[in-house]
């Protein structure tokens, strides 16, 4: 099973790259839509083009890999933004969160693991 995994990892890289990258960039881009004040507009203006380079990067990843390998990916972006909800936002995160990250984990490795 891992070297079925590692396969589609290598065979996919670049795409799996890019895709991180864009579910880092919206996950960013969303926290600075919530720093957003109305006397901070570029909180607002950084949230758009990190969200906008989030959507481009996608786009851009679909071109070097399997849908079924960079699409499951994309729910890193949930991983992202709790980090960055804990580490630029001060949020604390719970127990259950924690488990709930190991089980996305989990299941990106699971769905977007192979290309079979």
């Amino acid at each position: 099973m891992f070297h079925h995994i590692l396969s589609s990892v290598n065979k996919n890289r670049k795409g799996i790259i890019l895709i991180l990258c864009s579910s880092f960039c919206t996950s960013l881009g969303q926290a600075f839509w919530k720093l957003f004040d109305h006397d901070q507009i570029l909180f607002l203006i950084l949230g758009f083009l990190l969200y906008g380079c989030g959507a481009i990067l996608m786009i851009l990843a679909f071109r070097f890999g399997s849908l079924s390998v960079l699409h499951p990916l994309l729910s890193m972006g949930y991983l992202f933004a709790l980090f960055v909800g804990v580490f630029i936002l001060g949020e604390v995160i719970s127990y259950k969160e924690i488990i709930a990250i190991f089980i996305i984990l989990i299941g990106v490795l699971f769905v977007g693991g192979g290309d079979h």
